[in-house]
């Protein structure tokens, strides 16, 4: 997700005068995301804290778009499951409510946890594409997030590094499986005989 933060000073100020009172840290609701202001920026809350980002550049779409696209058009062909972007809420239990993947995949069996106007529970793999001012946002909080929300699988995607990191949970945390650059292919573990290349998620 790109340039993800906490609320700054003067976004808060923003944010009182179009919305309504914030809440104090820790105490954010999904009700009280509904009533933030549809202004371009993509919020989310995480533990009940309100998380903001603008919209995401063009180097970072390409590799949403490409990734979001081998997981669809793996789960049609395979009648596997179904792929999501962002911006989608997905509600995990306690954690965030919502918080916006980039992309994320819910295998045929657990299709139901996609309800009218968003989803509830934690997706099978998700995928967040990184940019330079939300990387330590995909790496701490997010990491940590979707470990304990028991996303079986975390892709983290680099498209200025052209690097791919596949984490796979173990035992509610998450082991590397490998880190994978140019010339390399990833498969996952949990969607059998799904693969991507890197250079086509992360093109020069």
């Amino acid at each position: 997700m790109s340039t993800t933060s906490l609320v700054a000073p003067a976004a808060e100020e923003r944010l009182i005068s179009t919305a309504h009172e914030l809440p104090p840290p820790g105490e954010w609701t999904y009700e009280d995301y509904r009533r933030l202001p549809d202004d371009g920026w993509r919020y989310e809350i995480i533990e009940g804290e309100l998380y903001m980002s603008p919209a995401p550049d063009p180097i970072h779409q390409d590799s949403g778009l490409e990734m979001a696209a081998a997981f669809r058009d793996f789960g049609k062909k395979h009648e596997a499951g179904k792929a999501y972007v962002a911006p989608i809420d997905v509600i995990l239990s306690n954690l965030a409510s919502p918080v916006q993947p980039d992309v994320l995949f819910i295998r045929k069996e657990r299709l139901h946890i996609v309800k009218r106007g968003r989803i509830e529970g934690a997706p099978d793999i998700i995928a967040e594409i990184l940019s330079p001012s939300n990387w330590l946002t995909d790496r701490r909080e997010k990491f940590q997030l979707y470990a304990k929300a028991g996303v079986l699988e975390y892709w983290i995607v680099n498209p200025q590094g052209r690097t791919i990191e596949l984490f796979a949970l173990r035992e509610g945390r998450y082991d590397l499986i490998g880190k994978y650059g140019i010339g390399e292919t990833v498969r996952s573990e949990i969607l059998a005989g799904f693969e991507v290349k890197v250079d086509e998620v992360c093109p020069a």
